[in-house]
């Protein structure tokens, strides 16, 4: 388990963390009512989701929990960001489906999916910047490329792999996935920068008489 940060910093990171996973299901969930094909794990959720009956964002869940058993023989090390991962994104993803229907004109769905993929920039720049540990897919990657293959070979791998599995399964591809596969680099780019956690290096106040600092 990957160690925490002070408390202090942990209730500064926190909000970061949970309101970038929010934002990172609200983006799936909008990409998927817009019909118009969705990310690679996207892809395979969605077809695992059609193949067992499970909501979509369940079926997340189930495969991050998965993916998160690959990290034992990888001896990756898990943080609180990673579990959280897990398991709010696919708990967004189905509370928002609930209340967002796919729209009956084209322009309605270019519209949810325009709006998903800029969403999944700030989402992904928010959650990555809190520094509590990668989701788990993320973390497959990071894992697989120390064993000395580059970033760009594993993640391109792996995309395809999960992609080829999910369009098997039946899920969804489409200009949407075209369109993510294009943007996902620059937008999150755009927004890792601007998002992260940077404990703050000033003098830290004192504390007032008769107050302690936890230990």
């Amino acid at each position: 388990m990957l160690p925490l940060p002070p408390r202090a910093e942990l209730g500064r990171r926190l909000p970061r963390l949970l309101a970038g996973l929010v934002l990172f299901g609200v983006a799936i969930a909008l990409m998927v009512r817009a019909d118009l094909g969705l990310p690679p794990w996207d892809v395979l959720h969605q077809g695992v989701a059609r193949h067992t009956g499970l909501a979509i964002g369940t079926a997340s869940i189930i495969v991050g929990v998965a993916v998160l058993l690959l990290w034992i023989p990888l001896r990756e090390r898990v943080g609180i960001g990673t579990v959280a991962n897990a398991l709010i994104v696919g708990l967004v993803i189905d509370a928002t489906m609930a209340v967002v229907d796919t729209p009956a004109p084209m322009v309605g769905r270019v519209g949810l999916l325009v709006l998903g993929i800029v969403l999944f920039g700030p989402g992904s720049g928010l959650y990555i910047g809190a520094g509590l540990g990668p989701g788990p897919r993320d973390g497959l990657m990071t894992a697989l490329a120390r064993r000395g293959r580059s970033v760009r070979t594993v993640r391109t791998a792996i995309e395809l792999a999960v992609l080829a599995i999910g369009v098997a399964l039946g899920g969804s591809v489409g200009i949407g996935t075209v369109a993510f596969a294009v943007t996902v680099g620059p937008n999150v780019h755009l927004f890792l920068d601007r998002m992260a956690f940077v404990p703050p290096t000033g003098p830290q106040p004192t504390p007032a008489l008769g107050t302690f600092e936890p230990l």
